[in-house]
């Protein structure tokens, strides 16, 4: 008896020991790097400009996406040309924020490693001060943390994905203290963009979202305003499911809407009726932002294009 209890340990130990090996492998390091710029952006589709801090050159910064388990090897660079100080806050790590997610001042350069222990989806954003100046022009993200496990039957794996962030527009850029109060909003963008991917209401947008009839298309979803919830609706639609954070654990089923809060992220799944054509309008459905912007028009079509939503096409530009 004691034998067979000695191998039945070394058996458990050895099984044990393989799992943990298979997890460090499949693990990886991923580098990230990328630029503070200071430059101008277009905030509609009438190529009205914008004096935008951003990361890399655009509104929203580059998708990071990795697995649950894999460590961030990230890098911050702020070039002496510009003139403020940025920094990196990762709503994914599990850091210190006097140490990580100190400022960067220019020509200096920020390096930190961090591992993503938790699936989901994420903001980053600059926290450099003023924080809710450096957000608003633009400093902003979104992180995914594909769970390690995979796809399962209650999170099933989509046909197309589309990120989607919406931000607050201030026209006055300096008036940080306009901002904080709320004052001189006057529109809502779609991934930097007011009606980014609405021609109902805007002749000029000329981008859709696409996806062929009765696929599964998930949209990541990041309420980067400073200050107001977003109540995300798809008009003409229902959300099959909701991952609250992304998280698969944190299912909801059938909603018509669901509130997110500023700063907040979540997958949301929508399929369209599978025998028909057909168009959806994903809004916030806070009026004072849909109509200033924050509509975005889902085709549903039997032609639609097979290479969006798929691969690195998930911020369509």
């Amino acid at each position: 008896m004691k034998k067979n209890r000695s191998m039945l340990t070394v058996t458990t130990g050895a099984i044990a020991l393989a799992m943990f090996a298979s997890q460090a492998v499949q693990a990886k390091t991923v580098h990230v790097k990328m630029v503070a710029k200071e430059t101008t952006v277009e905030i509609d589709n009438k190529g009205t400009t914008y004096p935008a801090w951003t990361f890399d050159g655009a509104i929203p910064g580059k998708i990071v996406r990795v697995t649950e388990g894999d460590v961030i090897d990230f890098e911050l660079v702020n070039p002496k040309t510009n003139k403020e100080s940025h920094s990196m806050d990762f709503h994914a790590a599990e850091v210190d924020v006097l140490g990580e997610f100190a400022a960067v001042k220019p020509g200096e350069t920020k390096h930190f490693k961090f591992t993503a222990k938790r699936a989901g989806v994420w903001m980053y954003h600059c926290g450099a001060s003023v924080m809710a100046q450096h957000i608003a022009r633009g400093m902003y993200g979104v992180i995914i943390v594909d769970p390690k496990e995979g796809y399962s039957k209650k999170f099933p794996k989509p046909d197309r994905e589309y990120v989607l962030v919406q931000g607050q527009y201030f026209p006055d850029a300096d008036n940080y203290k306009g901002m904080i109060a709320n004052e001189g909003y006057a529109g809502s963008l779609i991934n930097g963009k007011m009606f980014h991917y609405d021609p109902v209401h805007d002749p000029d947008a000329s981008l859709v979202l696409q996806s062929k009839p009765g696929e599964r298309v998930r949209i990541y979803f990041v309420n980067a305003n400073i200050n107001e919830p977003v109540a995300f609706h798809p008009i003409a639609g229902i959300w099959d499911r909701v991952f609250i954070n992304g998280n698969p654990e944190n299912v909801l089923e059938d909603m018509a809407t669901y509130n997110v809060a500023v700063s907040e992220a979540g997958a949301f799944d929508i399929v369209s009726p599978a025998d028909r054509a057909t168009n959806n309008a994903i809004v916030d459905h806070t009026m004072k932002a849909a109509l200033r912007g924050a509509i975005t028009v889902l085709m549903n079509k039997p032609d639609a294009d097979p290479a969006a939503g798929k691969g690195d096409n998930l911020i369509v530009r």
